[in-house]
């Protein structure tokens, strides 16, 4: 949906358009005006959405109604809806005139009446073990009801708290969402958004401007770009509705039902044993010398098919859904092309989240490790990468979900031990011929041992430690694999892993140093 209409079409003008035609403004997509070729046309023109000339100042903005997301999200005929006749009881400043729906009436701001049928939605599904979906698109607290809205939102952050680790919780946020409308996103499981309709933020640009004589924009201060390249609130960006609620429906499949579920399994076509030739000259001759380690993933899951989270924040990891041989897995690995896949602060964080996620809904993990350490430098060192790195280690370590571990090349110092080792329960760790386990790389080491002393001193040490085998010789690796055998390898151990029992000591839950 486009963001801009012609200059000459009122609002009227746009409600009297037939859907295809409407569309054919609308679809900032189909450049090419063609609405009988256009996929996107087709898309909402198989979904049924005729009810879109019935609500133009949506349409300006390029937005659905409340329920025309839900007819595209949800397969045909499978909602039902609760509590159709609730209504708000506020009657102060004439509020018994308008009643709620979404955010044509009101700003879709949250009455009492409003958090009593989310609260009770929220609390069947934690019941009958099911995933809740919001689709945000809320001004917030309604002012006009005081502390009986703001009493909602407590209630309904309770359920987001109890719900976590139980059932999956995603949000999608496709309009403004300000003030306490913001602590519910934050503390489901994953959070999307809409680019250039969506907004995320505590307190508005005006608020901003009076306090801290700031001038800032809704898209700046909140939009989609900031809070997935630079805050790392929400997951991942989508082109406009009907791109984000189809994304869902396909991302919401790699999902299980609730935490007593095990991963699911899908057919697969691609076979199990399929080799992978081309990952045996993928990785460098030379240490220092970059390379995707997408293209690893992709070569070795299922139909070359990877739901990336949170893919254009801290892009030094990589984070995201994949199957194998048809079953869900979480994949971890850390990015070469990108600070050379050091650690930082917001890749412990990113890594430690998604990972925490898979162990509490039995997702298996599949970790990529090429990592010559933590980032160093002061502005490290004062954000605290001692405690923020610790969190991925946590992470790694209080998995109980079965973990194979692949190391490609560099395992430097205690990044190693974090990503995944042998030494924090992991149950299968290879490495590739190209792997060096090690403190530290050769020529830090060669420094410190000789000081300059013995000429020929780094090719000693890299004979001798920047190599797999001091670590396959004391059992730290499983197995030295060809690269090309990757694929065969991590499904047959999916398949003898599936059912794996670990437990760990009883607690009433851990201290993570968050």
């Amino acid at each position: 949906m486009a963001r801009e209409l012609r200059s000459a079409q009122t609002p009227q003008d746009i409600a009297n358009l037939p859907p295809t035609a409407l569309w054919t403004e609308l679809c900032h997509k189909c450049s090419c005006r063609k609405p009988h070729t256009c996929s996107l046309l087709q898309m909402a023109a198989g979904q049924g959405l005729t009810l879109l000339a019935a609500t133009p100042a949506l349409l300006i903005q390029g937005k659905l109604t409340a329920r025309e997301r839900i007819l595209l999200l949800l397969d045909p005929d499978s909602f039902d809806e609760y509590d159709m006749f609730v209504e708000h009881r506020c009657t102060d400043f004439g509020m018994d005139s308008s009643k709620n729906k979404d955010f044509t009436v009101f700003g879709g701001s949250l009455s009492g009446a409003h958090a009593q049928k989310i609260c009770k939605i929220m609390d069947q599904a934690a019941m009958v073990g099911a995933p809740v979906i919001g689709l945000n698109d809320s001004g917030g607290a309604r002012i006009q009801e005081g502390v009986e809205s703001l009493a909602g939102y407590a209630d309904i952050f309770l359920r987001n708290v109890l719900c976590s680790g139980v059932i999956p919780q995603i949000s999608l946020i496709m309009g403004p969402c300000a003030g306490g409308a913001v602590y519910s996103p934050a503390l489901t499981d994953f959070t999307f958004m809409v680019k250039d309709t969506s907004y995320l933020f505590i307190t508005g640009p005006d608020v901003v401007k009076s306090v801290t004589n700031e001038d800032v924009t809704q898209e700046q201060l909140g939009g989609a770009k900031t809070h997935t390249t630079v805050s790392g609130v929400a997951h991942r960006a989508f082109e406009n509705d009907i791109d984000a609620l189809l994304n869902l429906r396909e991302f919401f499949n790699y999902l299980p039902l609730s935490n007593r579920d095990p991963a699911p399994v899908c057919e697969c076509h691609d076979p199990s044993d399929r080799l992978v030739p081309e990952l045996d000259t993928i990785v460098p001759s030379e240490s220092t010398k970059a390379y995707d380690m997408l293209d690893i993933i992709h070569s070795i899951v299922d139909e070359r098919e990877f739901f990336e989270i949170m893919p254009t924040y801290a892009r030094n990891i990589v984070v995201g859904f994949a199957r194998m041989n048809g079953r869900t897995v979480g994949i971890v690995g850390n990015q070469p092309k990108v600070a050379s896949g050091c650690l930082d602060i917001n890749s412990s964080v990113k890594g430690a989240r998604f990972v925490r996620f898979c162990d509490a809904f039995n997702i298996p993990l599949i970790t990529f490790v090429d990592v010559p350490g933590f980032l160093p430098g002061t502005a490290q060192e004062y954000g605290g990468i001692i405690r923020h790195g610790a969190k991925l280690l946590f992470a790694f370590a209080e998995a109980t979900v079965p973990k194979i571990t692949v190391i490609t090349r560099k395992a430097y110092g205690g990044a190693y031990d974090v990503m995944s080792s042998k030494h924090l329960r992991g149950d299968v760790n290879y490495a590739w011929p190209t792997a060096e386990v090690a403190v530290m790389g050769a020529k830090g080491a060669v420094q410190i041992i000789f000081r300059g002393k013995e000429a020929n001193a780094e090719e000693e040490y890299v004979d001798k430690f920047a190599n797999p085998f001091p670590a396959a010789m004391r059992g730290f690796v499983d197995d030295i694999i060809q690269p090309s055998t990757t694929r065969t390898r991590i499904c047959h151990d999916l398949d003898v892993l599936a059912s794996k029992s670990q437990s760990s000591p009883w607690k009433k839950h851990a201290n993570i140093p968050l």
